[in-house]
């Protein structure tokens, strides 16, 4: 799954803004509503490989977005949106390997000239580590 902020504005560089998302990320995976099995949090986008067990997509992403909108916007003492309407989905088939999907979404910024490694970038996580 992928999803972006409202015209991608970069507010993930902000380390603390960053943080309050994937602690939403990691409260719905707490709640066995999802298992993350591998993300990145990217200045103005997330990607986010999951396992859905106990909820649709939609409503994991309209939670998510909601609740880390509320959270980002009181922490900056703003109101307004946060997130563009929608996300983008890919179910992986069978014969698609898990692992090097996940690979491929935590080299995101690897990719874009973030990062000189991979391992240098703070706003990821697999559940392979």
């Amino acid at each position: 799954m992928t999803t972006v902020t409202h015209e991608r504005h970069p507010i993930f560089q902000d380390w603390q803004l960053a943080r309050l998302l994937i602690a939403e990320m990691r409260r719905l995976h707490e709640r066995q509503l999802v298992q993350s099995l591998a993300w990145v949090v990217m200045p103005d986008h997330l990607h986010w490989l999951v396992q859905l067990q106990e909820t649709s997509l939609a409503k994991l992403v309209l939670q998510l977005k909601s609740r880390s909108a509320i959270a980002i916007n009181k922490a900056r003492e703003t109101s307004g949106r946060i997130w563009q309407k929608g996300f983008h989905d890919h179910a992986l088939r069978l014969e698609e390997d898990l692992t090097a999907t996940a690979r491929y979404i935590v080299a995101n910024p690897l990719r874009a000239g973030l990062v000189k490694r991979v391992g240098d970038y703070p706003h990821w996580d697999a559940i392979w580590l």
